[in-house]
This record gives C-alpha cells, structure tokens and sequence, in this order.
C-alpha cells in the first residue's frame, strides 16, 4: 500500500492534470489551437517552464490570463510548440534520403514533398539544398507546415545564427553534402541567410495535425521528432493524414525514435530504411 507521502504526491498529481486539461480545453475553445491530444508528461514540462517566464504561481490565474491576453498567449505558444532542431540534423537520414529515396523520387515527372511540423525550418531548407543537389528542386513543391506562426516566419526567412553553421556545415557533409554549406548562404548582420533560389520551390503554411485535413496528394512526407510529444490517439491521426496523402508507394521519414509499431496505421507502411525511419506506403 503507498504511503501517506506517496498517495499525497499521487494526488496532487492528479489534480495538477485536471488543472491542465482544463487550461487546454480553454486555449482550444478561445484560440483553436488544439493541444488536448498531446502527451501530459510532455504539457507538465513545457507549462512549468512558461510559468516559471512569466512569473505566475497558479494555473488557474495563468489560465485567466492568457484566456484576456491573445499577445501572451502568443507567447505561451512558443512554449507549447517545440523548436528544436538543426540543419541536416541526424545526417544518417538525410544521407539515406538522398541516396536511396531520391533516385525512386527522380521517376516521377514533378514531385511534391511535405514537411509537417517544420518549426524553424531547418530540415525544410536542407531537403531543399539536397534536392537541388540531386537536379530534383525545380520540378518539386515542398509544403512546409506548422502551427507557429512565430516558427513559420523564422522558416520562411531563412536566416540562423552564424554560431550554428559550423555544426550545419559538419552534418551537411556527413548527409552526402557534395560542396560547401557556404555555398547557400550570404552572412549578414542578422546572420547566415540561405539562397532565396532555394524559397521559390517552398511554400510556408499553417497546418494543424490535430484538427486539420490533408490539403495535398504528395511523395514523401517527412515529420521528425513532432509524434513523440503525441498521444497514441493523435499519433494514429497524424499518421492516417500522412497516409491519406501519400501517392501509393510514398514515402514516410520519421524521427529516430518515432515508430509505427502497434499503431492504428502499421500495417499501411512497410520498411524501406529501416535503420533512419524511412517507411513506404503499401500499394
């Protein structure tokens, strides 16, 4: 039987995610960004650390806060979305992307590719060098979504900080990278700007795994590190979109510790590269 101690913990616990599905319900209600569905362990985490920004103690006043204050709930939003990421990150991936889905893609008289949950744009920016390296950019559309429209906007942009390049130039060659990173960018105060070439072939939108459709049929879709911070329920949905967008024999790029084992879609993908998470639709 737990202890006093343990059952007190257990307890305030479980009135701490009464108090945030709450909160979530109302941000869904007021703004229609729709977290509801995301992993609980993953809100406690991200919740406490904007509490802690703006130096609120209770949800419940934060709650009412943010419900008056669409600017602080825009902030609140960067938050909620995560904004991790790095160009080429994981450069086995890219590598096997290039090397083995590309020359499949390249059959294909035009193409159209989809990175969901884009964030900053990172991964979108080096599928773009990549595919041009492969001859592939001018004939394919790659959509960029997410639901930050802050995230979007540095996406869209192009620009990171110099102090990252080196790190994006080292992964850029370890993907197969076959010139120099600095080939794509001009340095400028505000920092590393990538070729605006690259943006022609890119469209930057607003999409929401959880409450939107499929806007688009298309060849590969690429959403790394964006279901872990899922539930099961949301994550078989994000996946079903994927599928229902893919072409038949499409492909699927996860992040390295995402899988479609024992999901409600695991039996529509096989492996294609197993060891980087690139999955293919079954015919």
């Amino acid at each position: 039987m737990p202890s006093v101690v343990c059952r007190k913990i257990m307890e305030d616990e479980r009135l701490l995610d009464i108090e945030l599905r709450v909160l979530l319900e109302a941000i869904y209600l007021r703004y229609h960004y729709d977290f509801r569905s995301y992993a609980m362990s993953s809100i406690r985490r991200r919740v406490a650390q904007a509490m802690v920004r703006f130096k609120v103690d209770k949800i419940s006043d934060f709650q009412h806060d943010l419900l008056r204050d669409p600017v602080l709930f825009s902030e609140m939003l960067q938050y909620l979305t995560v904004q991790v990421s790095e160009m080429f990150r994981d450069p086995s991936y890219f590598k096997a992307i290039n090397t083995q889905v590309f020359p499949v893609l390249a059959t294909y008289p035009s193409l159209k590719i989809w990175v969901a949950g884009c964030s900053s744009g990172e991964e979108v920016w080096s599928l773009a060098i990549l595919l041009k390296e492969a001859g592939l950019l001018e004939r394919t559309i790659i959509y960029a979504t997410d639901i930050n429209a802050e995230a979007l906007r540095k996406a869209e942009s192009g620009t990171f900080d110099v102090d990252r390049i080196s790190q994006f130039s080292r992964n850029y060659l370890a993907a197969g990278g076959r010139h120099s990173l600095s080939d794509y960018y001009t340095s400028a105060y505000q920092g590393a700007v990538f070729d605006r070439a690259l943006k022609r072939q890119i469209v930057f939108a607003d999409h929401s795994l959880a409450t939107d459709a499929v806007f688009s049929e298309v060849h590969f879709v690429s959403c790394r590190n964006v279901l872990i911070y899922f539930n099961k329920q949301l994550q078989d949905r994000a996946v079903g979109l994927f599928h229902e967008s893919l072409v038949p024999l499409g492909f699927l790029g996860l992040g390295s510790k995402e899988a479609l084992q024992f999901g409600a879609h695991q039996n529509d993908f096989e492996p294609f590269v197993k060891e980087q998470k690139v999955f293919r639709k079954v015919a």
